[in-house]
């Protein structure tokens, strides 16, 4: 279907004729310096310019007026069903997520490089989904709220630090803070992703306390417990074994799953954590109204173009009428070469 954006623009197409008639305005004489100029090759005289360019400038005008007022192509209408889930990702930056006792491939890394190598490829694979990021450590804060752009989720993952927000463990924050955003969202399935490698040692709310707002705000959290369960550490007398996940609080990490309606995990290496898609990809969708959009193609390029041509050409008509006034002229007063 055709239409104008802003049809009430086209108002303006009579402008020309209104200004046409308008009285003159008339002008005061006064000397004026006469110069001799050779009328065959001089200015236009006023006879030919009432003659020829007011149909141009008309044309220009309407051409213009059609531009300015937007002509656009709509299609067919398109119906786009909303589904998606509205995820929240809890990443703990605490000390000790330095351990090196996870592997990339061959290589050995600490605990937050293969959170960032797992999640990156987990943000890039939730189309569709709203996802937000919580970092914390001594404390909790929102790095990224929920939205669409997984490429800025990314961004802000990586950009992470050990560090950040302090050396501790705050999970009753984490936990409290993803409830308090999920409440200014409605109609959300409000699943949270808490990802830590230790117990509460810090922050404002106790773990019990913030399960308690998460469960009366319907929030389904997802736990998962990263680190190995035996590392190799050197020391003066060689080296031993000792368990990096010591301080991993699983029994708090499996209440908090369990009341919420959720799962725990244990991620010992990289392959244990990428367990979180099979789960994810079962989750409930959010399911609203479908929305529907019609395809538009804008068309003011065409009267556009038109102007733009019929401007040159209303430049250069007078020069080429000149041009072969004075080619006339020149043949007609030329001397003649031809014999007696």
């Amino acid at each position: 279907m055709f239409s104008f954006a802003w049809p009430w623009l086209l108002t303006l197409l009579i402008a020309p004729f209104i200004i046409r008639l308008l009285p003159a305005v008339k002008k005061q004489e006064s000397t004026a310096l006469f110069l001799p100029t050779f009328d065959f090759i001089g200015t236009p005289s006023q006879s030919e310019i009432k003659r020829g360019f007011p149909w141009f400038a008309l044309l220009i005008w309407i051409a213009l007026v059609l531009a300015a007022a937007r002509p656009q192509w709509l299609g067919e209408p398109v119906t786009i069903p909303q589904e998606g889930r509205e995820l929240m990702l809890a990443v703990d930056l605490s000390g000790s997520m330095q351990y090196e006792d996870m592997m990339i491939g061959n290589q050995k890394v600490n605990r937050l490089v293969m959170l960032k190598y797992v999640l990156n490829d987990f943000i890039e694979r939730r189309v569709g989904d709203r996802l937000g990021l919580i970092l914390f450590a001594d404390t909790a804060y929102v790095q990224t709220p929920l939205t669409y752009d997984r490429k800025t989720v990314r961004q802000m993952l990586d950009e992470a630090v050990l560090g950040l927000v302090g050396e501790k463990t705050a999970i009753g924050d984490a936990l409290g803070l993803a409830a308090k955003r999920f409440n200014d969202k409605k109609d959300s399935n409000r699943i949270l992703i808490l990802l830590t490698d230790g117990q509460n040692t810090a922050g404002n709310i106790q773990p019990q306390e913030a399960l308690e707002i998460a469960v009366a705000a319907g929030v389904k959290v997802y736990t998962i417990g990263v680190g190995a369960d035996e590392m190799l550490v050197r020391s003066f007398f060689g080296n031993r074994k000792v368990n990096p996940s010591a301080d991993l609080d699983e029994a708090l990490l499996s209440d908090i799953a369990k009341q919420t309606g959720g799962q725990y995990f244990r991620a010992r290496d990289t392959q244990g954590l990428q367990q979180i898609y099979e789960i994810l990809d079962k989750l409930e969708p959010i399911e609203d109204d479908p929305i529907q959009l019609r395809p538009m193609q804008s068309l003011f390029f065409y009267p556009l173009s038109v102007a733009l041509f019929l401007s040159v050409l209303a430049v250069y008509f007078p020069l080429i009428q000149r041009t072969l006034k004075w080619s006339n002229l020149r043949n007609k007063f030329a001397p003649s070469n031809q014999k007696s």
